[in-house]
This record gives structure tokens, C-alpha cells and sequence, in this order.
């Protein structure tokens, strides 16, 4: 199968300054760069970004390119990466830019991709009733509390309600990530 090209597409990636799911970021940054990709890394803060593996053990430091209350929403992105890990994610869910970030891609209808804790950003948008989406297992509860559909599948791409979400549980789901990824971007050029 011949390698999606993504030249001319911008992704904003948002994360905290800890605890960022090492996988989860790196491989979706890295896989949507080789294929062209510009990929914009915002941080909650301006230094450099430690990623951990399995929410424990030291993993790449990630150089971010901006902040997040520095990140302009007429940049052009077409996408937003919300990765996960514990940490992260519950830093970003408290994070006001981070949340305005997130609802200002869905009021403008470009689609958002969380993997893992992520979708805990998308819950606090109060932008998921009648969302079908994934995540980590102990999300499912707080998805459900903001009217979401939760399901336990690798990967759950959702287009209703004005935008699309691309979820997936887990860094053994990726591959089907970065696929559905690829695949919502692609249709947008044609």
C-alpha cells in the first residue's frame, strides 16, 4: 500500500511539560512528518517536554516549538494531536489553554485525534454528547458522564456533530491510529 502524502498539512500537537505517553506522541509527530506533514509541538510551559514509557519510566525529552497560550488558531492546522499519559493528560485537562485550544478546533469542524488519557481534554470541552469514541478503560466513565459513547475498540473515527474524532485506546493501538489519521487528512485535499 503506497504511503499516504500529507505535504501541505498542518497538526498542532498539545501536551504538558511531564509525563506525555513517549509512543503516543513520537510515533504520530514522526509518522506524519515522513509523509510531509508540518508538525507544531505546544507546551504548557516553554521548556523541554519529558515523555515517560508505560506512565513510569524516563523516556525522550521533546523539544517543544511553542506554548500553548502562544498558539494561534489562524495557523492554518488541520488537525490536533492530543497524545496521552496519565500525567499529561490530567495536566492538560486542567490547563484553560489547553481546553480552548480543543474547542476552538471543534467549533471550527477540523478534526481532533487523542489517544489514550487525551480524550480527558475533550470532556472538559463538554463538546462530546453524542460522540462515539475510545480511550484508556478508566476513561469510559467520565466519557459517559459528558454524554459520549464510549467503546472498547482499537481505533474510532466519529463525524458527527459538526467534527471528527480519532480515537484510539493505547500504544498498541497506533498503527490503526495513524491510519485513520492519514485517512481523515486524505479526503480533505480531494
Amino acid at each position: 500500500m503506497a504511503e499516504t502524502d500529507l505535504g501541505g498539512f498542518s497538526v498542532l500537537a498539545i501536551v504538558s511539560d511531564y509525563g506525555i505517553e513517549q509512543d503516543e506522541l513520537v510515533v504520530p509527530v514522526e509518522h506524519l512528518q515522513e509523509r510531509g506533514a508540518r508538525v507544531v509541538i505546544a507546551s504548557t510551559s516553554d521548556g523541554p517536554a519529558q515523555t515517560l514509557v508505560s506512565d513510569k519510566d524516563p523516556g525522550r525529552i521533546v523539544q517543544p516549538d511553542t506554548t500553548l497560550d502562544q498558539a494561534k488558531d489562524d495557523d492554518g492546522y488541520d488537525l490536533l494531536l492530543i497524545p496521552g499519559g496519565t500525567i499529561n493528560a490530567d495536566n492538560l485537562r486542567q490547563s484553560a489553554d489547553a481546553v480552548r485550544v480543543a474547542a476552538r478546533f471543534i467549533g471550527a469542524g477540523k478534526p481532533i485525534a487523542a489517544i489514550c488519557h487525551g480524550p480527558w481534554t475533550l470532556v472538559e470541552t463538554g463538546s462530546l454528547r453524542g460522540k462515539r469514541l475510545t480511550s484508556y478503560p478508566s476513561l469510559q466513565t467520565d466519557v459517559r458522564n459528558a454524554g459520549g459513547e464510549w467503546v472498547d475498540e482499537p481505533v474510532v473515527v466519529d463525524d458527527t456533530e459538526g467534527w471528527t474524532l480519532i480515537t484510539s485506546r493505547n500504544p498498541k493501538d497506533l498503527d490503526d491510529f495513524t491510519r485513520a489519521i492519514d485517512e481523515t487528512l486524505s479526503p480533505v485535499r480531494a
